[in-house]
């Protein structure tokens, strides 16, 4: 049973609906960053290419287990201060922030790799609730706006989050260059603007906006399940993912191909500009810098776009449906990520970050969109979780192989590898296209 009252939500106010998606602001500005930068900082403490994808293993092995825990508490949590969901936004943001201010004074691979564990760790708990925040909060009529919504906040968080060390170099001029074994300073004062902003625009969110309250038949059912224990709580969780939909399936193998092109862009698109379009040897080298900085100002761009694509995209799903309209974004991106080969001139980056943020508009609201009546409604947190298991699988499998991959068979090549998940976009493309079903009523979002 769902501790979400039986009754319909009432509609929300556009400055309502705002206030409650803020939070993701924060939680994407975190991520991003992270995403920009870290294999900058990896290579900067001394990581060669084919190291970088082992070094983000960690993390995606504890969202393998964080994700669906955190769904399955938060369904389960009710206190009449603080509510269901936002316990774990602001737990998370703190840690998060915390981890975001030593990041840049990592001194070894090891503290980097640790870190970049606790921050996804934290990351999850204040992101994994999210998704559900906008079903317990929004009645039926209003969850596509309020998971659009999100991709626009996502999109500005990332954008600005993305820009920061071209910022901090190029407005506050501070170096962007550093002897082996350390970070530049734009890294360090982007990654200290990180951990405000994370916080904060979780804060807002947390103060701001309210939750329902369960009835008081559905808290006794709470008492009742809490003493159920660890074990039944593991078994629900196992039983839902052998029990997922079908559509449920088709989307998640669809997310299973799309992320790997997502993860390898953002293991080796800074540093493939910063070498194969800038010339840049190593990361004590002025021209590698200055095509990192560049590198991280186009990705900060492709978030511009998805946060402006996200204005239009309800509007052209409504025309051609979620599940076209989402083949055809992942078909932008694609041709974005495998374009970057044939850039010589710096500037014609932006048009193939502008594929990109065009996918990552779909790629953060359409899945989900898709998903909308198929999952039963007492246990959205959990299929939320399971959900992203097909994010995060592609993740450690690209962590596990991909390294022994770039140094046997790529040699090194970070711009080929970007290809290569490009390719892996129009896999998932086809499979949208060809085999996920939609029924008449979801073809309006």
């Amino acid at each position: 049973m769902s501790l979400k009252t039986i009754t319909e939500n009432p509609k929300l106010s556009l400055v309502q609906i705002i206030n409650m998606s803020i939070g993701f602001f924060g939680i994407q500005f975190g991520w991003d960053l992270q995403r920009a930068n870290m294999g900058r900082i990896y290579e900067n403490l001394g990581a060669n290419p084919d190291q970088v994808p082992l070094l983000f293993l960690a993390a995606p092995l504890t969202g393998l287990l964080v994700q669906p825990v955190i769904g399955y508490l938060s369904d389960r949590t009710w206190h009449p201060k603080w509510g269901r969901r936002r316990p774990y936004f602001m737990i998370g943001a703190i840690v998060s922030s915390v981890a975001l201010v030593f990041m840049p004074h990592s001194s070894a691979l090891w503290m980097a790799a640790g870190l970049l564990w606790i921050l996804d760790v934290a990351g999850n708990v204040a992101m994994e609730p999210f998704r559900a925040f906008v079903t317990d909060k929004l009645p039926d009529a209003q969850v596509n706006r309020g998971f659009i919504m999100q991709s626009m906040m996502i999109g500005l968080g990332g954008s600005i989050a993305s820009a920061l060390p071209w910022l901090m170099n190029n407005v506050f001029h501070l170096t962007n260059t550093a002897h082996q074994g350390h970070i530049p300073e734009n890294v360090k004062f982007s990654f200290y603007a990180g951990a405000f902003f994370f916080l904060a625009s979780v804060l807002y969110t947390v103060f701001t906006t309210k939750e329902y309250p369960p009835t008081a038949a559905e808290l006794e059912l709470k008492a009742q399940e809490n003493h159920k224990g660890f074990a039944a709580g593991a078994k629900d969780i196992w039983s839902s993912l052998l029990n997922m939909p079908k559509r449920m399936q088709i989307v998640s193998l669809v997310q299973f191909f799309t992320w790997p092109g997502l993860f390898l862009m953002w293991f080796y698109y800074t540093t493939a500009v910063a070498v194969n379009v800038f010339g840049g040897k190593d990361a004590s080298d002025p021209v590698y810098a200055h095509g990192a900085d560049f590198g991280s100002l186009t990705l900060a761009y492709y978030s511009v776009v998805t946060f402006l694509f996200a204005l239009v995209l309800p509007k052209i799903a409504d025309r051609l449906g979620r599940k076209t309209t989402h083949a055809l974004c992942l078909l932008c991106g694609a041709m974005g990520l495998i374009s970057v080969a044939w850039v010589h001139d710096k500037n014609m980056l932006y048009l193939c970050m502008t594929g990109v943020g065009i996918a990552w508009a779909s790629i953060l609201s359409m899945p989900y969109a898709m998903l909308s009546g198929c999952l039963p409604k007492h246990k959205i947190g959990i299929y939320m979780g399971i959900f992203n298991f097909f994010i995060v699988l592609p993740e450690i499998m690209a962590s596990l192989g991909f390294g022994w991959l770039m140094r046997e068979v790529l040699h090194n090549d970070r711009l080929l590898a970007v290809q290569i998940g490009g390719g892996l976009m129009i896999v998932a493309a086809v499979i949208c296209y060809v085999f996920v079903k939609e029924e008449k009523n979801q073809l309006k979002p």
